[in-house]
């Protein structure tokens, strides 16, 4: 009696783990560890390219409910809750699925622009350091679509390719994991595998670029991802089950497929102009003929106390004095100097050894 009570308290299941008799689901558990990665490597691309990587606490705090509300609200939209005129409780139901990537991608972004402007820190420059790291995160939110047994393409015939990840068993009212002990399961194109892997590759691809890629303009690599994913999403989202196509209750537009497709023009527009741009201030494409041709040279932070100090991780950080000891960096604080920084950051100042 007690090993079954303890059952229903705690335990792993086939779409999530139970604890206290509450169920957490992987699809969940997925997601949010996606959530966590990305914030965790945009602090370390910030403190890269000269920003305060504590910056990233901030957006991810309003961020990150911003992107959930807007994508429950784009997947409602666009799957006919508006025609259907369902009641405001299943507007709501986060719990029983209905997630846009798309949607909380829009989300999340215009919520980063709103603090960038409050703060008065360089959205473009911001968003690089961010944005590209949420191409990882929806890699690994797509395996939530596997927990969920979703999001894939059409029967698998023969027998020599159905084996996972190539393909993947679906069952009637299962899940990813119950479907591969279930005799009856159909092998499907694991297109949630397919997707996961390419952005895998996109995100490997950008983030290189971004950890040592310092010329003007900020921006690019926003466009980048934009091009990227938005491609990806076009090419694989006409070849997925029509049940996981969001086209509302007439069918008719894969809305989906139209704001990737959108994402894509917007990326190439967005790319053109900063370039054009760029030429226009400082003659050249990329970088700089009349000056500094670097876009991160300036120490950039939204707090008024943040000081920069040497960093090996930091692309201008030997252009920094040496982290003072704590006692002294007290003092400094409390003698008003701890917002100060020294005007000539080639070099240390004077009587401070550089490692």
């Amino acid at each position: 009696m007690t090993h079954s009570l303890l059952s229903t308290q705690f335990g792993f299941t086939e779409t999530g783990i139970r604890l206290f008799g509450f169920q957490i689901y992987y699809y969940a558990i997925v997601i949010v560890a996606g959530m966590l990665i990305a914030a965790a490597l945009s602090a370390l691309l910030m403190k890269r390219r000269n920003m305060s990587s504590d910056f990233i606490f901030l957006l991810f705090v309003v961020c990150i409910p911003s992107a959930i509300v807007c994508a429950r609200l784009y997947y409602c939209i666009t799957d006919g809750y508006i025609a259907e005129k369902r009641p405001f409780v299943e507007w709501v139901a986060v719990r029983d699925g209905g997630l846009s990537i798309l949607g909380g991608v829009i989300g999340g972004v215009l919520a980063g622009l709103i603090v960038c402007l409050i703060k008065k820190v360089s959205f473009l420059r911001a968003a690089d350091c961010v944005v590209i790291n949420i191409l990882l995160a929806q890699s690994l939110g797509r395996w939530g679509n596997f927990f969920n047994g979703e999001v894939y393409g059409g029967v698998v015939t023969d027998p020599a390719l159905q084996w996972f990840p190539f393909a993947v068993p679906i069952t009637p009212g299962g899940t990813g994991i119950g479907a591969f002990s279930d005799p009856n399961a159909t092998w499907h194109y694991a297109f949630f595998f397919y997707e996961s892997v390419i952005n895998l590759i996109g995100w490997a691809l950008l983030f290189t670029l971004a950890w040592f890629r310092k010329k003007k303009p900020n921006g690019v690599l926003i466009c980048l991802y934009c091009i990227w994913y938005g491609t990806v999403r076009t090419i694989m989202e006409p070849l997925r089950d029509p049940s996981f196509i969001l086209s509302g209750t007439d069918g008719q537009i894969p809305w989906s497929q139209l704001t990737s497709v959108l994402l894509v023009g917007a990326g190439i527009c967005g790319l053109l102009g900063l370039m054009i741009w760029n030429f226009q201030k400082e003659k050249a494409f990329i970088g700089s003929r009349t000056g500094d041709p670097c876009g991160i040279t300036n120490y950039l932070t939204p707090y008024k106390d943040d000081v920069p100090y040497y960093s090996k991780i930091n692309m201008f950080g030997d252009r920094y004095p040496v982290r003072p000891a704590k006692e002294e960096r007290k003092k400094n604080k409390k003698d008003g100097g701890g917002g100060q920084v020294p005007k000539d950051r080639s070099d240390p100042p004077a009587g401070e050894a550089r490692p």
